[in-house]
């Protein structure tokens, strides 16, 4: 596997990452969210950077050559968005993030798609359970999401 660096990018220093970013979380989507379609997608990129530049803590993992290849968020507690490249999948690089962000950000919840069953099962097995599922997202949109919390 590849060497991976992980740091913490504040958020003066987020905007000139962003295209990069974007690059992974659209890849990451593109692989594992199938219940949405192409409009949708576009649709939800446009918000992307606003959540990117907003979360309280982003952590970037890169690769050697210094292309960002995953990323997470968090706050108060909270898993709020871990995207990875769809070629990091797999070898330990989401494990490695979310252990961190239990370890040292305290994350104890996420929320997640329910039509996204890798996930739900990654969280699964990383001792999240559900606690609570909705009919929609946050947006009103047709898409189921679980609420989980660390056992």
């Amino acid at each position: 596997m590849e060497t991976i660096r992980i740091h913490e990018v504040k958020q003066p220093d987020r905007a000139p990452r962003l295209p990069a970013l974007l690059q992974v979380w659209e890849a990451s989507v593109r692989a594992t969210h199938h219940f949405l379609s192409d409009a949708e997608v576009k649709q939800i990129r446009e918000y992307v950077p606003q959540a990117l530049t907003g979360v309280a803590n982003l952590f970037v993992a890169e690769s050697k050559t210094g292309v960002p290849v995953a990323f997470m968020g968090t706050e108060d507690g909270r898993l709020e968005m871990l995207f990875l490249s769809p070629d990091e999948r797999g070898k330990g690089l989401g494990r490695q993030l979310l252990e961190y962000g239990i370890r040292e950000q305290g994350v104890r919840e996420v929320t997640v798609n329910e039509q996204n069953p890798q996930a739900v099962g990654f969280y699964e097995h990383m001792g999240f359970e559900t606690y609570q599922r909705t009919a929609c997202d946050e947006e009103g949109n047709p898409y189921p999401l679980l609420y989980m919390k660390l056992k």
